[in-house]
């Protein structure tokens, strides 16, 4: 099977939010589709080992909030990379609450919609959701939305584990004349020296150890000490 042909699939990326007992919790997805116009009905997959899952099934409701092209990693890292079950995604980020109680990101969001459940299908490790839309609203007409492709492609990102298009890293091309690669040990992603981090301030062609150590993995936000040097 040829992987790499997956990768050609289009996707956008977003946070999607659900709330129960007023307990609020996110997560970043990229399997957000229209299926109908009329009604207006979208639908979600979602993992059931994540916490927002367990809250759409108890609640009823979810939000998608459509990400910016710009979104910060930061943002990305606390929604795609952080548990629920240990941080409270939305305490430090700016959100709204509609009024069956469910949040809505609107930090680096150009769009959104609420949406009332009307089937569930399960689809083994993960649940489709199809949901009715009951309320959106346009933020920012003028921004493009950030899709998979450029986050893979331009900010080196990789998907969570949880995301119906999870795959391991590869690790099998050739380190660079500047020194080994390194790999995150919570999300994977994989520092290339030949690369660097140019939008973390890392030009191309710094060996990993000359990285100041401050630095963050551009994924996910961990410091640098949680990367581990991949043997050739």
């Amino acid at each position: 099977m040829n992987i790499e042909a997956f990768y050609k699939i289009t996707y956008g990326l977003y946070v999607v939010s659900a709330a129960y007992r007023g307990r609020k919790n996110g997560y970043v997805g990229n399997t957000v589709f229209q299926v109908t116009a009329f009604p207006p009905q979208v639908a979600i997959s979602c993992s059931k080992e994540n916490l927002t899952s367990e809250m759409i099934e108890k609640s009823g409701f979810f939000s998608i909030s459509v990400l910016e092209k710009d979104t910060p990693s930061g943002l990305i890292g606390l929604f795609g990379y952080k548990s629920g079950k240990d941080v409270d995604k939305f305490e430090s980020t700016r959100h709204i609450t509609t009024g069956h109680g469910t949040p809505v990101l609107t930090e680096n969001a150009i769009a959104w919609f609420e949406c009332r459940v009307i089937q569930t299908v399960n689809v083994g490790s993960h649940l489709l959701f199809i949901g009715e839309i009951l309320e959106n609203d346009l933020t920012d007409a003028g921004k493009d939305p950030l899709t998979y492709a450029y986050y893979r492609d331009v900010k080196k990102g990789v998907a969570p584990k949880n995301a119906p298009t999870y795959l391991e890293p590869s690790e099998d091309k050739p380190a660079g004349k500047t020194g080994k690669k390194y790999k995150c040990g919570v999300c994977g992603f994989i520092y290339d020296p030949a690369i660097g981090d140019p939008d973390g301030g890392i030009p191309p062609g710094t060996p990993f150890e000359e990285i100041p150590d401050d630095w963050q993995c551009p994924v996910c936000g961990v410091s640098k000490s949680e990367f581990k040097p991949i043997e050739e």
